[in-house]
């Protein structure tokens, strides 16, 4: 096998992102655009989802805007259907859906708890399933989940227990579903992004700290939501074709100290 520049290329790959409509999510969708991927755009807000499939169809090609949620598997299947209708069967996936939020544990009500890790983890679970359906059917593909550095540490100063759990659970379902369709085609990766200027962590009581994150962070600084791009990029191409079942933190060498 020899290795050639195009291997990194997403063209022929019809893309589906969850949670396209903002951050981390909406940088992937216009990367893998811009890698010649056409790309269904789902988020529970269906005009942002749209904005940026209309970004992509005016910048390069195919795109389609579908609000939903990734805890109706209704939802889900839906989205999938008109996906294929309109860019073809997908043959890669990058599940960003998620939510975050503080509480100290002791205090943390149960249905917040809940409502964190039904989005985050079995919100992952439902999307990766739609996804594989149609994969499965069409020779393969390629799924990413979006986890977190939280997932493999406890962040210090933030009372988050239900959201490092939940991000640890992707990590682990991301291996479980890995391994379960490796002999079918269906590679499945994660990446857990560190301190990111997302939506998430422009809240308040993150906000405040970032200064400090920053300087926590062995590059020195925050990531830009684009610098996720390039991880799933690789993740989602043939240049990725023997890595499945990883988890790649793109985190800055934060969980380095």
């Amino acid at each position: 096998m020899t290795f050639t520049p195009e291997a990194f290329s997403l063209d022929d790959k019809p893309a589906f992102v969850t949670g396209a409509g903002s951050g981390i999510g909406r940088a992937v969708a216009l990367g893998f655009a811009a890698c010649g991927a056409d790309v269904a755009c789902f988020d529970r807000d269906a005009e942002a989802a749209r904005a940026t499939a209309d970004q992509i169809v005016a910048a390069r090609g195919r795109a389609v805007g579908v609000g939903g949620d990734v805890t109706s598997p209704e939802s889900l299947a839906e989205a999938v259907r008109i996906a294929a209708e309109s860019i073809g069967p997908i043959r890669t996936a990058v599940n960003c859906a998620g939510v975050a939020g503080a509480t100290a544990a002791e205090d943390m009500p149960a249905e917040d708890f809940r409502r964190v890790v039904d989005i985050n983890l079995t919100g992952v679970f439902l999307s990766a399933q739609a996804e594989a359906r149609v994969m499965l059917a069409h020779g393969g593909g390629s799924i990413i989940n979006i986890a977190s550095m939280s997932g493999t540490i406890a962040n210090r100063g933030l009372l988050q227990a239900h959201y490092n759990a939940s991000k640890a659970g992707v990590m682990h379902l991301t291996r479980s579903l890995a391994t379960e369709w490796a002999d079918r085609g269906i590679r499945v990766n994660s990446i857990s992004p560190g301190y990111t200027l997302t939506p998430m962590n422009k809240r308040p009581e993150v906000a405040e700290r970032l200064k400090a994150y920053a300087a926590d962070t062995p590059l020195g600084r925050i990531a830009e939501v684009e610098e996720m791009v390039g991880p799933a990029v690789f993740l989602a191409s043939d240049a990725a074709s023997f890595v499945t079942g990883s988890d790649l933190i793109v985190d800055g060498g934060y969980v380095c100290w």
